[in-house]
């Protein structure tokens, strides 16, 4: 009996392992807000990573956060690092910068898993207002997979880009 268990268990175990490997090879998650503020202005939030601390939803959960920034003030090129006992460690620079309508962001998590993704702010104006969409995307390797299979990585991070999407909007609003 407890032999039949043992079976049981393993063909189960395979067969999630096999379902996993039919998932997608890589993934794309996104937000959109609409901000009432000009696109000029909430493209400068964006585009100076000195900036995120007003808005983004990490930059205030890990006291004791260490923070690194080098390259140009703003724009391609500029880069911002940091190393945290919540937030891991990780790197990203801009790539892109087309004011004030794309940011594309080369984003590299180091720890506590390494992950290499793109994000991508869309900036649009409507009238006097700002239509922005923040996108994460990348490849899906097989432990994403697997773990993918038990929690889902859009309604965690998902969740993360609303709030910092209405913290954007907030600061935007406020200012003006």
């Amino acid at each position: 009996m407890l032999k039949n268990a043992a079976l049981a268990v393993l063909v189960l175990v395979l067969l999630v392992m096999a379902y996993a490997a039919t998932r997608p090879d890589s993934f794309r998650l996104e937000r959109a807000i609409v901000i009432q503020a000009p696109p000029e202005k909430v493209f400068a939030m964006i585009n100076d990573f000195h900036e995120w601390g007003t808005w983004s939803p990490w930059e205030h959960i890990d006291a004791g956060l260490k923070r690194t920034f080098s390259g140009p003030a703003a724009g391609v090129g500029t880069a911002y690092g940091w190393v945290g006992d919540k937030t891991g460690v990780g790197h990203m620079e801009i790539l892109e910068s087309s004011p004030p309508s794309l940011i594309r962001i080369k984003l590299d998590f180091v720890k506590p898993f390494e992950a290499h993704n793109t994000t991508e702010f869309s900036l649009r104006g409507e009238g006097n207002a700002t239509s922005v969409t923040w996108a994460m995307y990348g490849p899906s390797p097989y432990i994403s997979k697997l773990i993918g299979l038990f929690f889902s990585m859009d309604k965690v991070v998902g969740k993360d880009f609303e709030t910092g999407l209405r913290n954007m909007k907030a600061a935007a609003e406020k200012a003006g």
